[in-house]
């Protein structure tokens, strides 16, 4: 007799919360094998594909391709242990993200189910065939599947005393509204399967509590009107905002994903950290010569291609192991400036996602050409969208190049816990004099934010210096190399 089990979105590490379904990778009636990759999400880091602990058969799907769900909500269920003639019915959906945890925790192991659910890592295991189940096998066995999560408590209208129990509410979107607008979601009755709450109900509920503190407004009105629009400030306020939006036909664009997780991370940064930006103009006409001579060289000494963002990055190594301060962070409750002992490399590349920040791991061990082969492989990865979450995490100083975008200079923003960041501006040719004449050289613009609690003007415009000067002259890197 098959069991059905319900797979709920795993806890995707550093953080995360919450997940955008992407793409079904499965339809109900679909059979899964175990790790086998159901649903593809988007988290605030990276784009990945979730696999499922159990095999069986696709007997429910929770939420709509562009539904945002929390960690812990149901995915879908399974039903484990089923033949094809005999295979649970995708009646109305189990219990949500409220039932109990046993088709995600020790039901694992008994039924078959590996366990693997961690996002972006994958399990090496191959993908079975899909197959459908036909519709009247399913109906025929629908009651012959006893599923294992426990029942969702009814859901109470408004009449209805307030139930203890868990409100079966999936979206965070929704939670939030009716916190907005004062809404107890227990006295409730849900319109979605299995009586889940959908905004659809919320905004019901918010337009009967404007139609009735209307209704009461007006039956307490006084005979003057300045007395009656004093005697109902909630009506106005409440009718304000749409009378605005319509008024302005503005766009709302919701802020989450990649596009969220940028804006929590720089409203924080400018939030918390006291920074201040140094910048320089330095000769770069050198160190373009040394790269294409580097790229032209032919027999034992070839090698791949070097780009300049792997020379600049070089550089930043070689600054950091000068000016430690800077690869540091601030623990603010413990209020101590702590100094990292190696340096993760973040650079700043755009894609179609938004800007994302991949980090080169143990930057400070590698040379030039490693450093530029690790850029290409990240950058790949990020252009596809399949950057893993630990990818994206754990820089301890940033480089961002935003030359490649046509300008010159600019103030970047600390990527927060971080320290410092170098900007990097356009190398155009310029005017400069060089060895006392005025001549055309290759001109670039560095600019060094930092958080001036690590360390003072003194060390950043050393740093900026250093930096300034491998660029002027690469040969000063021969001293570190």
């Amino acid at each position: 007799m098959a069991q059905v089990l319900e797979f709920k979105l795993p806890d995707l590490g550093e953080g995360l919360t919450e997940a955008e379904i992407v793409r079904w990778l499965v339809e109900v009636g679909d059979v899964v094998a175990i790790d086998q990759p159901v649903v593809e999400v988007e988290t605030a880091k990276a784009m990945v594909e979730v696999p499922c602990p159990y095999g069986g058969v696709v007997t429910a799907r929770f939420g709509e391709e562009g539904t945002e769900l929390p960690v812990g909500a149901p995915l879908l269920t399974v039903a484990v242990g089923a033949s094809d003639g005999s295979v649970s019915s995708p009646s109305p959906a189990p219990s949500s993200s409220s039932g109990s945890d046993k088709g995600s925790g020790s039901d694992t192991e008994s039924s078959g189910g590996s366990g693997n659910v961690l996002v972006g890592y994958g399990t090496g295991a191959p993908a079975a065939r899909r197959r459908r189940i036909r519709p009247d096998r399913l109906d025929r066995a629908v009651a012959q599947a006893p599923v294992v999560e426990a029942p969702v408590a009814e859901v109470l209208v408004a009449e209805a005393p307030v139930s203890d129990g868990p409100v079966p509410v999936v979206s965070p979107l929704v939670r939030r509204l009716a916190r907005q607008h004062d809404i107890d979601l227990r006295r409730l009755a849900g319109s979605g399967p299995d009586g889940l709450i959908l905004r659809a109900d919320v905004d019901r509920a918010i337009r009967t509590a404007e139609e009735t503190a209307a209704a009461t407004a007006r039956a307490a009105q006084a005979p003057a009107r300045s007395q009656a629009q004093s005697s109902t400030p909630a009506a106005a306020v409440a009718a304000a905002p749409n009378g605005a939006a319509a008024a302005a036909g503005a766009e709302r664009i919701p802020l989450r994903g990649v596009r969220g997780a940028v804006a929590d991370k720089l409203s924080r940064s400018r939030t918390e950290i006291p920074d201040a930006t140094c910048w320089v103009d330095a000769d770069a006409t050198e160190l373009m010569a040394v790269r294409a001579a580097m790229n032209a060289a032919t027999g034992p000494s070839a090698g791949p291609k070097v780009s300049v963002l792997a020379l600049l990055a070089r550089i930043c190594t070689a600054a950091l192991a000068r000016f430690p301060e800077l690869n540091a962070t601030v623990d603010t409750e413990a209020r101590e400036i702590v100094r990292l002992p190696g340096v993760h490399l973040g650079f700043a590349a755009q894609t179609e996602r938004g800007l994302v920040v991949p980090v080169v791991r143990d930057a400070h061990t590698r040379n030039a050409e490693s450093i530029g082969a690790e850029i290409a492989r990240l950058t790949e990865l990020a252009r596809t969208g399949k950057l893993s979450p630990a990818q994206l995490t754990g820089g301890t100083f940033t480089l961002n190049n935003y030359g490649v975008f046509g300008v010159d200079g600019s103030t970047p923003i600390i990527n927060h816990p971080e320290a410092a960041m170098l900007g990097v501006g356009r190398i155009m040719p310029k005017p400069w004099v060089h060895q006392g004449e005025l001549a055309v050289r290759q001109v670039v613009q560095l600019s060094l934010t930092f958080d001036h609690r690590v360390c003072d003007g003194g060390t950043a415009g050393g740093f900026l210096r250093y930096v300034a000067d491998c660029v002027e002259q690469p040969a000063v890197l021969l001293r570190t190399l």
